[in-house]
């Protein structure tokens, strides 16, 4: 933790920091100097626009856009940033790779110790925590990394499956629901709960282990259920048929991540993921809905319409990533449409009022499995298959183009920037044994997740309806940040290492970086106190960065990783002192 402590000691604000981490004496009286010195450069200062002051959701609007619309802090001053104050969220073993919200100048920070912490968002004064504690053994395959918030409330879904409302004002637990027991489900929440009217939707996860996906909704009030999407459907069910009775019941399809809203449709759109058995198999079938993005009517939760990417994904492509809501023109009329990646490193434009496929392009260098998609979305034939005892290479690999973290889409520049993890991974099928609530359900091995010598891991500008790339930056490995982009023609987000940086959205050329001192796999964020833009960073590797950081990175790469810490960095310009020279 030395190179954490270092970086936290540079760091003033009101945040609690413990005394041991207060080394550097010296180094940190300089940054303190410079922050409370020098002038706040920008050309917005006092004229913010107060919704984009806050950050109410996820991705910071119902779109998934991950954009702000403060642009105080710009290409031409963003070399300026220092941290203007810092909070440690104590020991873990995950560190913390969170998305906090902030709303009218308060911070709410969740934990991976399923908590949730309040802070002064512009001094990391804090104001109060909530500690929720699982019983024994309760523990589901993913931790809360986001929150929710509507009101009056925060809410949050525990790492033991379940979703709970706190006054947003005190922190006291308003309401507390289990969705489901994860100790027989094998399964747990989603990236985060997303607000939609006067309701929080919320996924479900798992570690591909036997259960059947669903998406929930939920009274923002009560927290009573008011419907449930199953994404595998059951008896006389349209889609039914396109599953082995005897897998069904137990088939997967999370619904992992985050999902958007449309409100003049009034439509939820989410991502499904991966069919089980989890790689290979022999079962029959296109395996509705899995592989999948559903559009959903906010207050029924009955399907208005889907298109599934892969039918009968043997790979573990997943269609879970954000659905990107934007509109254009085409064809000289306005339409509404979306966008989506999915870790098979493709990208697909849909109109999110019908469904309808308009155009599908490659977000990866390396692809092997198909050599690209027909006119109706599919992947040409013949995918790539895999056979029992011969060892495969499969590019993307298990980890996908991106596995995690999401995208950013800026109106200001009208692009949308992505990242692509580059990793190839040999494999092997091997017999699949019957499904079993609750366990992991896999028909595969594999070994040696790389990135080839030919690629080269990046994030990209590109026009979202055609596919064109505008520029692209090679990162010094797999990126596995979220990205956030800016009215000041920023994108920013941060790696491994430790480093975050600052991108010239327009040209993808680096403007700005700092090293935290432990990795990066959250989604920065931005919003405004008094007038102040604020960036803020969360450190520390979720499971699938870790993971992924121990597959591809060599052993002397592996030296130089960071300890895992658990700390927000909230960064901005230089203020003024008032003093004359």
């Amino acid at each position: 933790m030395a190179r954490l402590a270092n970086k936290i000691a540079l760091i003033t604000g009101g945040a609690s920091v413990p005394a041991r981490l207060l080394s550097r004496r010296t180094l940190f009286a300089v940054i303190v100097s410079s922050i409370l010195v020098f002038p706040v450069s920008g050309t917005n200062a006092g004229e913010a626009d107060t919704a984009s002051d806050n950050w109410q959701s996820y991705f910071g609007n119902d779109k998934a856009w991950s954009y702000s619309s403060l642009d105080q802090i710009n290409r031409e001053n963003v070399g300026k940033l220092l941290p203007a104050w810092a909070f440690s969220a104590g020991a873990s073993q995950d560190g913390l790779s969170a998305t906090p919200l902030v709303i009218d100048g308060v911070l709410f920070l969740p934990t991976t110790q399923n908590s949730v912490i309040a802070l002064d968002a512009g001094t990391g004064r804090l104001v109060w925590t909530y500690t929720d504690k699982p019983s024994e053994g309760r523990s589901g395959p993913r931790k809360p990394i986001g929150l929710a918030a509507g009101f009056g409330l925060i809410f949050i879904a525990s790492a033991d499956h379940h979703l709970i409302a706190l006054d947003q004002k005190t922190g006291r637990e308003t309401w507390n629901v289990e969705i489901s027991d994860p100790r027989q489900c094998g399964c747990g929440p989603g990236a985060a709960p997303l607000l939609v009217k006067d309701k929080i939707v919320l996924g479900v996860s798992s570690l591909d282990t036997g259960h059947r996906g669903y998406l929930d909704a939920f009274d923002a009030r009560t927290g009573k259920l008011v419907w449930r999407f199953w994404t595998i459907p059951g008896p006389g069910e349209a889609g039914h048929d396109t599953w082995p009775e005897e897998l069904w019941r137990l088939g997967t399809s999370g619904t992992w991540l985050v999902g958007s809203y449309d409100p003049t449709l009034n439509l939820v759109y989410w991502g499904v993921g991966n069919p089980g058995p989890m790689i290979g198999g022999d079962y029959p079938g296109s395996k509705l809905y899995s592989d999948s993005v559903v559009a959903l009517d906010a207050d029924t939760g009955k399907l208005k319409w889907y298109f599934q990417e892969i039918p009968n994904d043997k790979l573990d492509y997943d269609s879970t990533l954000e659905a990107v809501l934007f509109d254009d023109t085409l064809d000289g009329k306005p339409r509404k449409l979306l966008v989506q990646p999915n870790k098979g490193g493709f990208a697909y434009v849909l109109d999110r009022a019908t469904g309808a496929f308009i155009r599908g392009y490659p977000v990866a260098d390396t692809i092997n499995w198909t050599k690209g998609l027909d006119n109706n979305g599919l992947p040409l034939a013949p995918r790539l298959s895999l056979s029992p005892g011969v060892e495969k290479l499969v590019c993307p690999g298990v980890f996908g183009a991106r596995a995690a973290g999401h995208s950013t889409y800026s109106p200001h520049t009208r692009w949308w920037y992505n990242t692509s993890y580059e990793t190839c991974t040999f494999q092997t099928a091997v017999p699949a044994k019957p499904p079993k609530e609750g366990f992991t359900f896999t028909a595969s091995s594999y070994r040696d997740t790389r990135v080839p010598p030919t690629a080269h891991p990046l994030i990209a500008a590109f026009d979202p309806i055609t596919g064109d790339r505008k520029w692209t930056f090679h990162t010094n490995s797999a990126n596995v940040s979220s990205l956030l982009s800016t009215a000041g023609d920023l994108v920013f987000g941060g790696d491994l290492f430790g480093n975050a940086w600052a991108l010239d959205a327009t040209s993808g050329k680096k403007l700005w970086t700092f090293n935290i001192g432990t990795g990066i796999s959250s989604a920065p964020i931005s919003f405004a106190v008094n007038g102040r833009q604020y960036i803020a960073v969360s450190g520390g590797l979720s499971y699938v960065a870790s993971a992924l950081a121990r597959e591809i990175l060599t052993d002397e790469e592996k030296t130089k990783l960071p300890p895992v810490g658990s700390v927000l960095i909230v960064f901005a310009l230089p203020q003024t002192s008032s003093r004359a020279p």
